[in-house]
């Protein structure tokens, strides 16, 4: 199996300290190496991996001001493309925009949702929904919109995690300082508690910094660390009492609990998006509500056995468990599209080919249509399954329901669009004496086969 992934290019793959999207793409890419797979990952070109390297922009734009990020995206994302034609599957880990260049191929296209970072990109995903596969991250970052094959929660490598069994006494905040994440309320917490905190992680709202972090830092009981590397991350999350992670947003995943729990560290988060999927509330952290909530189970922390912690995340978290139900995911993927014929729009799967009659199955994707046609040997019967079709025939327009169908007769110039938001799915039954390609006469093609 050969696997294109296609990484971000904010930051480095794997990242030197921040970029959780560029880790997960790193562990993916080389427990797949590990096991045998062709994997090329397209990423920057400063990227690691013991797959095949293939990049255009050099350094993440995050990390080199003089990259300007649309203009590499682009340059990036059509790079992968241009040579679809490669691979047996491609894996998306770059949000929405890779998904417009999906209907111009025909190798099989699985994206992970990273999460959604406004619901004003929910468009793009929802125009593709059907053309693509989708993977969410956590069952509680599921849009009711869109279909998904599987919910695969993020694993981590746990040979870069020590699990510790006798703490420090700070607490510890690990993450974004950003209102969603909620350096603030964890301040609150610590100093309600008189507990020291160290917060470490990339200051990515500075306004928000300066007017609710900064004013209580000092060097005794408030310490910001900056982006800390992997060493430091293991060492800071390893002695930390406890991490508190009181979010003001629903988060898709957390890697960074998932990585406070392999060090043995309880987590105490705000009961919020992905956190149940993750903690086991009074096992391996709590899972509160408020700031109040959080403080009296900072004082019950002693009560959670650090070893529960660390073996939460050995049953459900790791590397080869991630890596595995996405090998299972591609081979679904390749298993459901094995059988049929793709086409720039949509794809058919024959149901019977006689000697005179030939049958299909035919989905057409959303604001795609076949050519304008027609046949000297043979007629046609259409049946809608699904979705709302609209005919041409004779230059005639025919709007046809689930359950409608339309004869074609032999010479009839015909063709079949949607123009809605899902597929249209529809049985077509070829009768006559030939049913060859060069029996279709095209007189007008979206995609230039006149």
């Amino acid at each position: 199996m050969r696997i294109a992934m296609l990484s971000p290019i904010a930051w480095r793959t794997p990242p030197r300290h921040y970029g959780p999207w560029e880790s997960v793409v790193s562990l993916l890419t080389e427990g797949l190496v590990a096991r045998g797979y062709d994997v090329t990952l397209f990423a920057t070109g400063d990227s690691e991996t013991s797959g095949k390297l293939h990049a255009v922009c050099a350094r993440g734009y995050e990390e080199d001001p003089a990259i300007l990020p649309k203009v590499w995206e682009c340059l990036h994302i059509s790079e992968l493309f241009e040579q679809a034609n490669d691979f047996d599957i491609i894996h998306n880990h770059f949000d929405f925009l890779p998904l417009t260049y999906s209907g111009l191929i025909t190798t099989p296209f699985v994206t992970t949702i990273h999460g959604f970072s406004s619901p004003k990109i929910l468009p793009v995903y929802k125009k593709y929904n059907h053309q693509v596969f989708y993977v969410s991250i956590s069952d509680a970052d599921r849009s009711p919109d869109l279909e998904y094959i599987k919910t695969i929660h993020h694993g981590i490598d746990l040979k870069q995690f020590d699990f510790q069994p006798d703490p420090g006494d700070y607490l510890l905040f690990f993450g974004r300082i950003h209102p969603d994440k909620g350096a603030s309320e964890a301040l609150e917490i610590a100093r309600d508690c008189h507990k020291k905190l160290i917060m470490a992680g990339i200051i990515q709202d500075e306004a928000y910094y300066h007017q609710y972090v900064e004013p209580h830092l000092n060097d005794h009981n408030a310490v910001y660390v900056g982006s800390v590397g992997p060493v430091q991350r293991n060492q800071l999350l390893g002695k930390a009492y406890a991490l508190l992670h009181p979010i003001n947003f629903n988060e898709p995943f957390g890697l960074s609990v998932v990585e406070s729990m392999a060090c043995g560290t309880p987590v105490i988060a705000f009961d919020r998006g992905s956190m149940s999927e993750l903690i086991e509330d009074g096992k391996s952290g709590f899972l509160v509500s408020t700031v109040d909530e959080a403080i009296n189970t900072v004082y019950r922390i002693k009560d959670i056995d650090r070893a529960c912690c660390r073996r939460r995340v050995e049953e459900h978290f790791t590397t080869d468990r991630m890596v595995e139900e996405y090998i299972q995911v591609y081979e679904t993927v390749l298993e459901k599209t094995k059988r049929e014929e793709r086409r720039p729009w949509g794809y058919y799967k024959i149901l019977a080919d006689e000697d005179t009659y030939k049958s299909k199955e035919i989905v057409v994707f959303p604001d795609r249509r076949l050519s304008l046609q027609r046949h000297q040997r043979r007629s046609e019967h259409w049946y809608i399954i699904d979705g709302r079709a609209q005919i041409t025939l004779d230059g005639e327009t025919i709007v046809l329901l689930p359950g409608q169908s339309v004869d074609i007769p032999k010479g009839a110039l015909h063709r079949i669009a949607n123009p809605g938001s899902k597929n249209v799915r529809f049985i077509e039954v070829q009768t006559g004496d030939y049913f060859g390609e060069d029996d279709i006469e095209r007189f007008e093609d979206d995609f230039g086969r006149v």
